[in-house]
């Protein structure tokens, strides 16, 4: 069962698309969406991160992160955003720390299930019925944007 609202976001540090370090504590201040989903260049997971990619424009203008997780390595997540052109970053949760923190392991995978976190670090929206070609828009509703 995902973590709920008003949890604070379990903390994390991981490598991102270019092998760069990411923590949660580096976007304080800021809104943060933490989408998990199972595998790179799948038809749903592909879906879900075009509809950020096409909405991503929204989301810099209203200063929110979107952050996308799986467990693939970094070659994985550079060739799946050279593929479709993704303009955010991907998460390499190789280990799963990441997926089990934020109560998301489905075995071995991700479960498609996105957490909006605010500048203080805690969870003010869980997304677990997502639509996959829709859920940049339906994130942006459930925020009132």
């Amino acid at each position: 069962m995902p973590l709920a609202v008003g949890t604070d976001a379990p903390a994390f540090t991981v490598k991102d698309t270019n092998g760069n370090t990411v923590s949660l504590s580096d976007f304080k201040g800021k809104t943060v969406v933490l989408y998990f989903y199972p595998k790179d260049d799948t038809p749903g997971c592909t879906k879900q991160a075009c509809s950020f990619r096409d909405a991503n424009e929204q989301y810099t203008s209203k200063d929110i992160v979107v952050l996308g997780v799986s467990a693939d390595d970094e070659s994985s997540h550079q060739a799946f955003t050279q593929k479709y052109n993704l303009n955010f970053p991907l998460l390499a949760d190789t280990n799963g720390s990441l997926i089990k923190a934020y109560d998301v392991d489905g075995g071995g995978y991700a479960k498609r299930v996105t957490y909006v976190i605010d500048g203080n670090g805690k969870i003010v929206h869980v997304d677990s019925s997502v639509n996959t070609s829709t859920h940049a828009s339906d994130v942006l509703a459930a925020l009132g944007l």
